[in-house]
């Protein structure tokens, strides 16, 4: 149903079963799938593809230009994809020639009020974006993440699968699967242990990582041989590829706040009087982000 007050480019391809309420405007070369619900005041400018069942609320600008200065009105788009709901005030841009001309949303995500995503982005399957988080451009998160209010994530970076950040996180850096953080500028904390326990991982698979957790973050060992020690432990965790994939293919590695892991020999040792320092404090840590009564949302 297409309420009388809604605009709707002849440009536009809509389902047959499509709701769209009053005042929405949609624009030339959208096209939205079966079952998808827009509600009141939606802006949606094409080139945009939005898959079946998912549901828009009030307010959201899906599809606008970016404001990147070095956008010249190319022909990008953004892809949506199935069973997302998308809150209210959440802003989407297109994507960027610079990039890959394509900003894409994947499955069965939840964004919360007021989220930004900025051109360029990649987001995977089964994310949590809660309120007032804002990606910047060309930025990857991963399926099952969860970045807490008021989450700030710089351009480029890449935050791995599994992985948690706390309100208010403002990261700088990527980070890697399983992985939360919390602060500003982040630092690493622990493994997202709540949240994997509720993904069904077993409990030996999540003692291993927080095993690898500390051989990457609490020994002082340098990347190189950090990994190496996380392949050994591959036979016995499958789980633990998806960690050190996404380590290596970060472009914006952990930086010295987070105490490690470390680029080479001389920055291991440097930092080794602070690892030490440091680890009475992240032992108390791992034991508040642990606590099955804790309020805390992983």
């Amino acid at each position: 149903m297409i309420h009388e007050t809604a605009i709707v480019d002849p440009g536009a391809r809509l389902a047959d079963d499509v709701s769209v309420g009053p005042w929405s405007l949609i624009g030339d070369g959208v096209e939205i799938g079966p079952g998808t619900i827009i509600e009141p005041h939606v802006v949606i400018r094409g080139p945009t593809i939005i898959g079946a069942g998912n549901h828009i609320y009030q307010f959201s600008s899906i599809g606008e230009a970016t404001p990147d200065l070095k956008y010249r009105n190319e022909p990008t788009r953004l892809v949506i994809g199935d069973k997302n709901i998308i809150r209210e005030n959440v802003t989407i841009h297109r994507g960027t020639v610079q990039d890959r001309s394509e900003t894409t949303i994947g499955n069965e995500n939840l964004i919360m009020a007021y989220v930004h995503i900025g051109h360029d982005s990649l987001l995977g399957n089964n994310t949590i974006l809660v309120n007032n988080t804002a990606l910047a451009g060309h930025v990857h998160v991963g399926d099952w993440a969860i970045l807490s209010g008021y989450t700030l994530v710089h351009q480029f970076c890449k935050i791995g699968a599994h992985s948690f950040s706390g309100m208010g996180t403002a990261i700088g850096k990527d980070v890697p699967a399983y992985v939360t953080v919390s602060g500003s500028p982040a630092e690493a904390k622990t493994i997202n242990v709540e949240g994997l326990r509720r993904r069904g991982f077993s409990a030996d698979a999540i003692s291993q990582l927080r095993r690898a957790f500390k051989i990457l973050y609490r020994q002082g060992l340098t990347l190189d041989l950090a990994l190496q020690r996380l392949e050994t432990m591959l036979r016995e965790t499958p789980e633990l590829q998806v960690l050190i994939d996404s380590v290596r293919a970060s472009e914006r590695g952990p930086g010295a706040d987070t105490l490690g892991p470390y680029a080479s020999k001389f920055e291991a040792e440097n930092w080794q009087a602070k690892v030490e320092e440091r680890n009475e404090e992240w032992e108390e840590a791992d034991e508040e982000w642990d606590d099955p009564d804790s309020e805390s949302e992983h």
